[in-house]
């Protein structure tokens, strides 16, 4: 009888490969970056902070960061993954050089910071720009959800603090754009915070927002052509008036929690005024019900808000709240949409979960760890969140067809960025010949030949 020799063919590893590239299929978020003019529009924007004599471009050593974090990095001197490729990455700042420009761009604050965020807003507009009927315009409309993230902290790091889970780190704000039911999302805005931050702190939500708004392209900061989307940390008096104000520019719908005046007009809902709440498809869904909140419950709420509430049978099992009625889990949003069917009105607010994939994703891609100290060093690191996001979103956006188009950053990185691929010089091209029997190569150069047959910038 002959012995086994296991369950997986044996193989010899030694050193030595030549013309061998990992991470190949990150020429994707290269060329993306090229034909979007990001990498254009870092450079330009970081101009400013580039020292006499310096030998790299501190827009290049920030993208290359970016690009990394997109990979999968979570730390600065993860850019060794771009190190070891030259001929496809260039040549990168050594980790000494790279920390120095962080402390520098930290140092300098809001100008920095501005710099960066006006880059991205230019980019951006190109980037939907190019991508025609895959831009996230949802029906003429563009939505933006807001929520906070929290993020844990294992030493005494700068604002880390006890947040309200108990836990210790931060809790910083976000806001993204809703790609819809066929795509993903970007990141628009990202608030740093200390751990204790208040979840429903109207000052904070504001300046997501202002955030959010100037990152758009110019023609949806008019006329009502975005939608700003929170959870009922965003229902709050000011947050809510500041919206109306800007009401010739914005709609919202943002959820609220029930009072004991909602919870008494709840009550008083006649039975013909329940409306069946609706599914994606239009479906009825069975044992949930909407109607929309009227008279003194109104009072002190800005002119024009809308109060509509849902309710809804439990699911087997499920503990009831004080503010249920009924035997009925009952939640609420108030919203400055009209001339729209309230259930459909309802659907379009739960969707607002789509943003909690958006959080897991940027957990996934640099956000579950904050690796400085300084509080003004962790911001300058959540603009490079954003910006390897951007890449993240905007590749698929202008490439990747059908159910791709949805696929997250961990199966971008583990079917598409990871593939290795031969690299060949020949009438001085360079060539990066992916593996004939890897699943995913046809899906790779298809959308490489989709970018690159986009116009360059400028």
């Amino acid at each position: 009888m002959s012995k086994s020799s296991g369950s997986y063919p044996r193989v010899r590893v030694e050193g030595g490969g030549r013309g061998v590239v990992s991470q190949s299929g990150a020429v994707l978020l290269v060329e993306t970056a090229r034909k979007t003019g990001l990498d254009a529009a870092i450079s330009t924007a970081l101009a400013p902070w580039r020292k006499a004599r310096a030998v790299h471009d501190p827009g290049k050593i920030l993208l290359d960061v970016a690009l990394a974090v997109a990979l999968g990095g979570d730390c600065l001197s993860d850019v060794a993954v771009l190190r070891a490729e030259p001929d496809v990455f260039g040549p990168l700042a050594s980790d000494p050089t790279i920390s120095r420009l962080v402390d520098t761009l930290a140092a300098a604050g809001p100008r920095a910071l501005a710099a960066i965020r006006r880059a991205r807003a230019e980019v951006r507009e190109r980037a939907w720009r190019l991508a025609g009927q895959a831009a996230p315009d949802t029906g003429g409309e563009v939505v933006v959800d807001i929520d906070g993230v929290l993020v844990l902290a294992h030493s005494e790091k700068e604002d880390a603090a006890k947040t309200w889970k108990k836990t210790f780190g931060h809790h910083p704000l976000f806001a993204f754009v809703d790609h819809g039911r066929e795509g993903s999302g970007e990141p628009v805005a990202g608030l740093l915070r200390p751990g204790n931050a208040g979840s429903n702190t109207a000052a904070d939500h504001i300046e997501a927002a202002r955030l959010a708004l100037a990152q758009l392209p110019k023609k949806y900061r008019r006329g009502r052509r975005t939608l700003i989307r929170t959870d009922s940390a965003g229902g709050t008096h000011d947050f809510l008036n500041w919206l109306t104000t800007r009401g010739r520019w914005l709609s919202y719908s943002v959820g609220m929690t029930i009072t004991d005046a909602i919870h008494a007009a709840v009550l008083l809902v006649p039975a013909p005024a329940w409306t069946p709440a609706v599914e994606p498809g239009g479906e009825i869904r069975d044992g949930a019900w909407v109607a929309e909140l009227a008279g003194d419950v109104l009072g002190g709420w800005p002119r024009g808000m809308r109060l509509i509430v849902r309710k809804e049978r439990p699911h087997p099992g499920a503990q009831l709240r004080f503010t249920d009625a009924d035997g009925m889990r009952l939640t609420c949003f108030a919203t400055s949409t009209t001339g729209t069917p309230i259930a459909a009105l309802e659907l379009r607010h739960r969707q607002r979960a789509r943003a909690e994939d958006r959080i897991r994703a940027a957990r996934d891609t640099g956000l579950r760890n904050l690796p400085l100290h300084d509080a003004a060093q962790n911001q300058v690191w959540l603009e490079i969140v954003q910006l390897a996001l951007d890449l993240l979103a905007w590749m698929p956006m202008l490439a990747l067809t059908g159910p791709a188009r949805r696929w997250e950053p961990k199966r971008l990185r583990l079917r598409l960025f990871s593939a290795a691929a031969q690299l060949v010089t020949t009438g001085r091209r360079r060539h990066l010949r992916l593996a004939r029997h890897w699943p995913w190569t046809e899906t790779i150069t298809t959308a490489f030949e989709r970018i690159h047959a986009l116009p360059n910038p400028g």
